[in-house]
């Protein structure tokens, strides 16, 4: 077995240069239908364990959503504020995700400032396989984890009882493709074969320069580095808009994953990252091709149910007092109201 790695969290995968680098997913199993396969496709079996304000577990949520597996796949949402994942430790100082515990009592963020916070909001609840435990970092110690990185989303194993994956662009294909036995809308394909290179192609600049840009942005420590990822992300930012001007979705003119994998980074653009993150070169709201993207996906069904900006905000703004020591949330624009209103992407 290979050593355990010490506990750490995404503001620990930083280069010398101050540039953030994040590590790959540790946890990479799949789900299929093969007789060789340990992880067989089967409802009730999984369940997710997620964020609502982490932006890699809420792809999951919109995939489970959209193909109708909500009656397949279990969920549970963890709090949004980061707690020390041993309290009872004074020597580890490891912050992280915990579980909702709804007759808790509220609670200050890790250095003892801003809050109080309470133990649950109305959408976190307790682990409802493991009686009594307190953290996610908990269940990653259960499965045996030796990377040391206790992130959501996971994708749990109810009957092996251990974790299947913990990598979201992964998790989606399963959900995308293995569960279509039981989904409500099976005939929707995410990953289709014909859009695959489109697909792909979108991925492989959207990735590195969006939906982590924004972490680059926000947790460089040297200007240089915050300097690369902004200017890499507003040229980003600009080419979403120029094809979003001309065609309907980021890949072509089919909905596809590419499209719930560039949404969830820009429906946290302008409440969060374009404050917490320094990204404010450019916004959504302000400009129309991607607002007005943004606002048809947001009313596709089931997907609204799966943004919840108390639980984004919370999450940002509370769990990083060396970003934001009182844990002050900006009241912000109402952004979830502007996705509300009517969009035109139909005429294209």
């Amino acid at each position: 077995m290979a050593p355990k790695a010490e506990a750490r969290t995404a503001l620990d995968e930083m280069a010398s240069d101050g540039s953030f680098k994040r590590r790959e997913a540790a946890w990479r199993n799949w789900i299929e239908t093969s007789p060789t396969s340990k992880f067989q496709p089967e409802a009730d079996r999984y369940h997710l364990y997620v964020s609502m304000a982490c932006p890699w577990a809420h792809r999951t949520l919109m995939v489970r959503a959209l193909k109708g597996l909500e009656d397949v796949i279990t969920v549970t949402v963890v709090h949004p504020t980061w707690r020390k994942t041993k309290p009872d430790d004074d020597a580890d100082k490891h912050t992280g995700w915990v579980f909702g515990n709804p007759g808790g009592a509220p609670f200050n963020n890790t250095i003892g400032l801003g809050g109080p916070f309470p133990a649950a909001f109305e959408v976190n609840k307790p682990d409802p396989h493991h009686e009594g435990t307190f953290s996610i970092r908990e269940l990653y110690e259960k499965a045996g984890d030796v990377d040391g990185k206790y992130s959501v989303p996971i994708l749990w194993d109810k009957k092996l009882q251990t974790i299947v994956s913990n990598e979201s662009s992964d998790i989606i294909r399963m959900l995308n493709t293995e569960f279509n036995d039981f989904a409500k809308n099976p005939d929707l394909d995410l990953y289709a074969k014909h859009r695959r290179p489109q697909i792909d192609e979108a991925n492989e600049w959207i990735y590195p320069t969006i939906n982590n840009g924004v972490y680059r942005c926000g947790f460089a420590t040297s200007q240089g580095a915050y300097d690369k990822a902004i200017d890499e992300l507003t040229a980003s930012f600009d080419r979403v808009d120029s094809i979003l001007q001309n065609q309907r979705y980021i890949a072509g003119n089919e909905f596809t994953e590419a499209d719930i994998r560039l949404f969830v980074t820009l429906v946290r653009y302008d409440e969060v990252y374009n404050v917490y993150f320094k990204t404010n070169t450019r916004s959504v709201s302000t400009t129309p091709s991607i607002l007005n993207y943004c606002r048809e996906i947001y009313q596709m069904p089931g997907v609204a149910d799966t943004v919840n900006m108390e639980q984004i905000k919370t999450h940002y703004y509370t769990s990083h007092p060396n970003y934001n020591r009182w844990s002050v949330i900006p009241r912000g624009n109402n952004f979830v109201g502007l996705l509300q209103e009517s969009h035109d992407r139909d005429s294209l």
